[in-house]
């Protein structure tokens, strides 16, 4: 998006962020490809934030979806919501001005909420991953070994660590020092990038890769695991057939959301590593188009939890009907079928 701007370098007139010198170049758009992309970035953030609030009210509201998977969804979609609400705003108007106009401490804040939400998620959806394999592979263990305390436990663990980790890297200047040989140049004026930008892939590269291969290998197990008990549950009684028919749907559809999350995830992440070693060849289009592929995967969970989960659906008939108001929701079965 930014960078439509080098894209049309040559069809529309050059110009600079701030009349100064060494301030960053930026290509002035027509009125009409502004106004195209403001109204795309706004109806995902519109999606992103409504969708990811409608969880939170759910799990929150009906006490029957109290349990630990679902208080990892609520936190889950209280990042995504929060990246929606505080971060992809001011990165709609870099995108399409090429230029920050915002000054150091909100760049730094925004590069900080902006890592921050995405490790969240990626933490979650590990521990989530960590949650249906007990479910799936310890059903006798489950009950008593995954418990709304642990996942409370794992909650904390999920925000705070990555709160930590991206404020030691983005608010000392350690990696700034560390990396001096490298960073010479500094920034024009009129960007949000910090000395280290260029550096930052690999940064995250630990945070990012060791949750993922985490994940992709207790879902394999999970898989193979759910093929197995599949042929075996004909000789369950009818209740614990509905159980596992349940957490096995359960595991399936949160695997979705994991592979979707790779899915809009790896682009972004792999180019980030591999232009470093290219002396950053990417084209800034490609770059945004990366970027936004990647913060529209916080829009995804909301839409597949409405075609994979019945109480989900259940819930935004009650909640769209006006029903919610009614005292006996409180405590209504959405299970039930």
């Amino acid at each position: 998006m930014s960078a439509v701007l080098n894209q049309g370098a040559e069809e529309y007139p050059l110009a600079f962020c701030y009349q100064v010198n060494g301030s960053c170049p930026r290509t002035v758009h027509p009125l009409g490809i502004q106004v195209t992309i403001y109204l795309v970035c706004a109806v995902g953030i519109i999606i992103i934030v409504l969708g990811n609030l409608f969880v939170v009210f759910t799990v929150s509201y009906f006490r029957v979806l109290h349990t630990p998977t679902n208080f990892l969804l609520l936190s889950l979609a209280l990042a995504d919501m929060l990246l929606g609400l505080l971060v992809l705003p001011l990165s709609t108007v870099r995108s399409v001005e090429s230029c920050w106009f915002f000054g150091d401490f909100l760049c730094r804040l925004h590069t900080y909420l902006d890592t921050l939400f995405c490790l969240i998620s990626i933490f979650h959806l590990c521990f989530i991953s960590i949650d249906r394999h007990c479910a799936i592979c310890e059903p006798l263990l489950y009950p008593s070994k995954f418990t709304v305390k642990v996942a409370f436990r794992f909650i904390l663990a999920g925000w705070g660590m990555p709160a930590g980790y991206t404020a030691f890297f983005i608010y000392t200047d350690v990696v700034e020092r560390g990396l001096s040989q490298w960073l010479e140049e500094m920034p024009c004026v009129g960007s949000c990038q910090l000395l280290f930008n260029k550096f930052w892939g690999w940064i995250n590269f630990p945070v990012f890769f060791f949750p993922c291969f985490i994940m992709i290998s207790l879902y394999v197990k999970i898989f193979v695991v759910a093929s197995r008990q599949a042929q075996q549950i004909s000789s369950l009684s009818k209740s614990l057939a509905g159980t596992a028919k349940r957490e096995r749907k359960a595991a399936k559809t949160l695997g979705i959301a994991v592979g979707i999350y790779l899915l809009c995830w790896l682009p972004f992440t792999i180019d980030t590593l591999v232009d470093s070693l290219l002396n950053f060849v990417t084209p800034p289009l490609v770059f945004d188009i990366f970027i936004w592929f990647a913060y529209f995967n916080s829009a995804c969970n909301p839409i597949i939890y409405v075609f994979s989960y019945r109480w989900f659906r259940k819930a935004l008939t009650l909640i769209l009907s006006r029903e919610i108001f009614s005292p006996r929701t409180l405590t209504i079965d959405l299970y039930q079928e």
